[in-house]
């Protein structure tokens, strides 16, 4: 009886700063359901405005009405979904390459990967723009997605991952006479499931909240991104809709990356702890 006491008090603990910390997004989706003349008013009239009394979706009819939102979130779908497969594709063959294989210069490669670690992606702007305008690819999806393909942290993420393997796997494959590739396509990947799927979800993240990337290489309005079209509809709060219709772009420009997170958060958990190496 104590123990359960005990441990309902615990949970009890964590909750409390766990619901603290959701208290901005509840704020913002309540605001979002509001009618921006009542918000004009007041932000706190039922429950310091945690309850979205009078409730009215015509935030988000208006944003909808507005032409190019389905573009954004299209645009904004392609951007991540290719850079997250992108990314698993070059971040787990490098990895198992310098985690497993032998081969010349391996120990340079492993150096100028942590190297990358350390410089900023602004640094490297200004020649990234230069490029891909030499190029002419700028307005592009393959612009939006090709420089962030080679991702340090990826590498370094599932070179860890695939270190952290038994080799006896691997060996009892080979005396069976299967090639590297075989190995790696039937027995490391598998295992490595809870690492591809936190680093694929790290790397969704990521393309979809991106702005600064997009406000470089998008200067048509049909090609930018979820989280650049919001902006450019939004030129300062002075200007704006109302604070209902700025609630509800921030919502629509969270939900998706929510969901996600939520569909598969068991996988981010069993990468993030020993289990997680046995698959």
């Amino acid at each position: 009886m104590q123990s359960n006491r005990s441990y309902y008090w615990l949970v009890t603990l964590i909750s409390l700063p766990a619901f603290l910390w959701l208290v901005p997004t509840l704020w913002m989706l309540s605001l979002s359901f509001q009618p921006n003349d009542v918000l004009a008013r007041t932000t706190s009239s039922t429950f310091f405005g945690l309850i979205p009394l009078p409730f009215t979706l015509d935030n988000y009819a208006a944003l909808f009405s507005y032409g190019q939102t389905p573009v954004w979130f299209l645009n904004s779908t392609i951007v991540a979904v290719g850079m997250t497969l992108a990314v698993l594709f070059v971040s787990t063959t490098a990895g198992y390459a310098l985690a497993r294989l032998s081969f010349p210069g391996k120990n340079f490669v492993i150096i100028f990967c942590l190297i990358g670690l350390m410089v900023p992606e602004q640094a490297v702007f200004i020649p990234l723009y230069t490029m891909f305008a030499d190029f002419g690819w700028h307005n592009s999806y393959h612009a939006l997605i090709l420089p962030r393909v080679a991702v340090p942290i990826g590498v370094f993420l599932m070179m860890q991952f695939f270190k952290a393997i038994p080799r006896d796997i691997e060996e009892a494959a080979r005396l069976d006479g299967v090639s590297w590739l075989q190995i790696f396509w039937h027995v490391m990947l598998p295992l490595a499931r809870p690492a591809m799927t936190t680093l694929a979800i790290l790397t969704f993240l990521y393309a979809w909240n991106d702005y600064l990337w997009p406000l470089v290489s998008a200067q048509k309005r049909e090609m930018f991104t979820i989280t650049l079209g919001l902006a450019s509809i939004q030129t300062n709060f002075a200007q704006s809709e109302g604070l209902g219709r700025i609630m509800a772009s921030g919502v629509i420009a969270t939900l998706p990356v929510v969901v996600l997170f939520l569909l598969f958060q068991r996988y981010v958990v069993q990468a993030m702890t020993a289990g997680g190496t046995k698959g």
